[in-house]
């Protein structure tokens, strides 16, 4: 069988970049590591060398399209919902996390794979770095709305950073998951809705801005 796999491939002249990625994903989860030379892994194929290049420049690269494919799938099946726009942020949130984790859940082995190079992911590994930006972007028209509509608080300084806090509390989620073995991921669920549910909690007005307020209120006093 795979003698005659390998035979069908050495006539193929050209590969699409969807077929590339999927081979690619392929021949790393069956030998754990990436192949030895891009040339060697399009000989293989039986294409040229110069035809990868026109996907990626290198396998580092290809990996950082596969996991902006990942994000890029979650947000266009999101837009695609035409009751998405009716969420409110809390609920936004809750299904971009969940809608991406079924894009993951998919592809798990190879997610996983990656995500076991970097114990933590406190410095942005290069294949998560497009992937980190296009989130950011959406979570700010999330936050956007939330601001909109009262649900998140607008304070001077530190609500710029919520992207940031967010791709942090991303990271975190990415790390549980990968690890997570019970059953259809039910603890990576109730990860998510406890986590999010915190999250709006801490950005809306409530809690936050009391202790926001009380400290104000310790410092001017100790001034005066």
């Amino acid at each position: 069988m795979e003698k005659t796999k390998k035979s069908s491939r050495k006539g193929t002249t050209t590969i699409t970049p969807e077929k590339l990625i999927e081979i690619y994903q392929e021949q790393v989860l069956m030998h754990g590591t990436q192949p030895a030379t891009i040339y060697k892994f399009c000989h293989d194929l039986g294409f040229k060398e110069e035809y990868f290049y026109t996907v990626a420049g290198s396998f580092e690269a290809l990996e950082k399209l596969i996991w902006e494919g990942y994000m890029n799938r979650t947000i266009t099946n999101l837009e695609a919902d035409s009751a998405f726009d009716d969420f409110s942020a809390r609920e936004k949130m809750l299904a971009l996390y969940f809608t991406l984790l079924e894009i993951l859940k998919s592809n798990r082995s190879f997610a996983v794979l990656l995500l076991n190079r970097h114990g933590k992911l406190d410095i942005v590994p290069p294949f998560l770095k497009t992937f980190k930006k296009n989130f950011e972007q959406f979570i700010e028209k999330i936050l956007l709305d939330g601001k909109s509509s009262g649900e998140v608080a607008i304070r001077p300084y530190l609500d710029k950073r919520y992207p940031q806090l967010f791709w942090v509390h991303l990271s975190l989620l990415l790390l549980f998951w990968k690890d997570d073995d019970s059953a259809s991921f039910e603890k990576t669920d109730a990860f998510v809705e406890k986590s999010v549910n915190l999250s709006f909690d801490l950005i809306g007005k409530g809690a936050l801005d009391s202790a926001i307020d009380f400290g104000k209120f310790l410092y001017q006093s100790k001034m005066n």
